[in-house]
């Protein structure tokens, strides 16, 4: 039963990225032709309206309690700046290489960890930051000729991830999954709506379908986290989130007509494989621990 559930987990879980892969690129075709803040805006809005409306149809009153309402409100800030980059460097970095660029996160979460909270680092996860950063230095190409600055944007998009992940991991001490979300969506709101008067353009009716099919995928992809995390542990699903990135290039082909270059593909199954050797040696000492 217990592999039953792991396979199922398997499953869930690449459901999920695959639904982000194409969130985001209905989210590239979506800042193309509208302002960021509003598409951001809409998305957040949709988030909180359904979290809340879930809360109260099932009454759920622990919802709404938050015991560390700052911690969410910097999760908040920090999820809401990794929109800006990231589906702000949509408008110019193709989908592979952007998403790509985006499991960074796992190398900025091991330095901050270190020079922050002083957590040991091995050899090896230093060595695979050393290796993240090659990869990231093939997938720029930056002495193809020119150096791109619009690649800063899904890599800045990494580092604010790591922060949203970091501090998420705080506030999961205090508060339950579906009281975080509900927060989360709220405050990701509120900080959008201090900006939206100054960049709202209403959406024609093609871009108000393709702005609630991305709210719509969105939320999928989150209960299918939900769900694939209920069935097998983060440790085993974490190497299958990897497959939203082929997932991305084959949309962004789709889509968009690009791929990723030779070289870009070899700086993206580096920075991988750097995210997958972060991880590998903390599981390994936790089954020591175990045991």
């Amino acid at each position: 039963m217990k592999n039953q559930s792991s396979s199922a987990g398997i499953l869930w879980i690449i459901a999920a990225v695959g639904c982000l892969a194409l969130h985001d690129s209905i989210a590239r075709q979506m800042v193309l032709g509208l302002p960021l803040a509003v598409v951001i805006w809409i998305r957040y809005l949709g988030q909180a309206t359904v979290m809340s409306a879930t809360a109260l149809a099932r009454g759920k009153i622990d919802a709404w309690r938050c015991h560390k309402p700052v911690v969410h409100l910097a999760r908040a800030v920090f999820l809401v700046a990794l929109s800006l980059t990231f589906m702000g460097g949509l408008r110019y970095v193709p989908l592979a290489q952007s998403t790509a660029l985006l499991f960074l996160a796992p190398l900025f979460v091991l330095v901050i960890s270190r020079l922050v909270f002083d957590e040991q680092v091995r050899l090896i996860q230093w060595l695979a930051v050393v290796g993240g950063l090659a990869g990231v230095y093939l997938v720029i190409q930056p002495g193809a000729g020119h150096f791109d600055w619009n690649y800063l944007w899904p890599c800045a998009g990494a580092f604010f991830l790591s922060c949203y992940q970091l501090a998420t991991r705080m506030g999961a001490r205090f508060d339950n999954a579906e009281s975080a979300t509900l927060w989360l969506g709220l405050y990701a709101t509120l900080l959008c709506s201090l900006i939206i008067p100054w960049y709202w353009q209403s959406p024609s009716p093609t871009q108000w379908i393709g702005l609630i099919g991305m709210g719509c995928i969105g939320s999928l992809a989150h209960w299918f986290f939900a769900t694939a995390y209920s069935k097998a542990s983060p440790a085993l699903l974490a190497p299958f989130t990897y497959v939203q990135v082929p997932f991305s290039a084959l949309l962004g082909f789709v889509f968009f007509s690009s791929l990723p270059t030779p070289s870009a593909w070899a700086g993206i199954a580096l920075i991988m494989l750097s995210g997958l050797i972060v991880a590998l040696p903390d599981n390994k000492r936790r089954a020591h621990t175990l045991a």
